[in-house]
C-alpha cells in the first residue's frame, strides 16, 4: 500500500487533526474554492447556517496536501470521513495535485468537492449574503467567522490570495478594528 495524500483548502490547512509526515504547499487543477456550504453542523445550524468552503468546478485550488503513512491511511480515512461527511455535502474523490515544494512532484490526493446536487450547496452568493451569515453563524465547531480568518491567515502564510474572500475577511473584521480604535 502507498502513502496517503489528502489535499486540504480550508481548516484542514490549519487543523488537519491527523498524523501525518510531510506537509506541502500544492495545487488542485480543474477546482477552486469557494464559500459555498450552508454548514449545519461545523459552523452553523439547520435554522441559521454558516458557510463553509467547498471545491468548486473550474479554475484552480492553491491550498496544503498532507502525506500519510500506509499504516495511518485506513485510520485517516475514517477520521476525515467523520469529519467532512457528516451531511454529506461533500463528494470524497481522488484527484491530480501538484506539490508546490520545487520538487515538480504530482500525484493523486483524497479531496473533499461540493455536490452540487446536494440542499447544503449554496452556490455563489452575494457578497453582503456571505458576510451576514459567517458573521452570525455559530456550530459545534465554533463561530463561523473564526474558521473563514483563521483560513484567510493560513492562505497568507503560503502566498494564497483570494480576492473574493479577503473582502468578506476584511468586512469581518472591520467591526473588531472599530472597536480597538475609540
Amino acid at each position: 500500500m502507498s502513502d496517503l495524500w489528502v489535499f486540504g483548502y480550508g481548516s484542514l490547512m490549519w487543523r488537519p487533526g491527523f498524523d501525518h509526515v510531510e506537509r506541502v504547499p500544492a495545487r488542485l487543477p480543474g477546482l477552486h474554492r469557494s464559500l459555498c456550504v450552508y454548514s449545519h453542523v461545523h459552523r452553523g445550524t439547520p435554522e441559521k447556517p454558516g458557510l463553509v468552503l467547498g471545491l468548486d468546478r473550474g479554475g484552480a485550488c492553491r491550498g496544503v496536501a498532507f502525506r500519510v503513512v500506509p499504516d495511518k491511511r485506513d485510520a485517516v480515512i475514517a477520521y476525515l470521513r467523520a469529519r467532512e461527511q457528516v451531511t454529506m455535502v461533500y463528494k470524497e474523490v481522488a484527484r491530480r495535485i501538484d506539490l508546490l515544494d520545487g520538487t515538480a512532484r504530482t500525484g493523486s490526493a483524497l479531496c473533499y468537492v461540493v455536490d452540487r446536487d446536494h440542499e447544503q450547496y449554496a452556490g455563489v452568493l452575494p457578497t453582503d449574503v456571505q458576510i451576514d451569515m459567517v458573521r452570525h453563524g455559530h456550530g459545534q465547531s465554533g463561530p463561523n467567522d473564526e474558521y473563514v480568518l483563521a483560513t484567510l491567515d493560513h492562505m497568507e502564510e503560503i502566498g494564497v490570495t483570494d480576492r473574493r474572500l479577503a473582502v468578506i475577511g476584511r468586512a469581518l473584521r472591520a467591526p473588531h478594528l472599530n472597536a480597538d480604535a475609540g
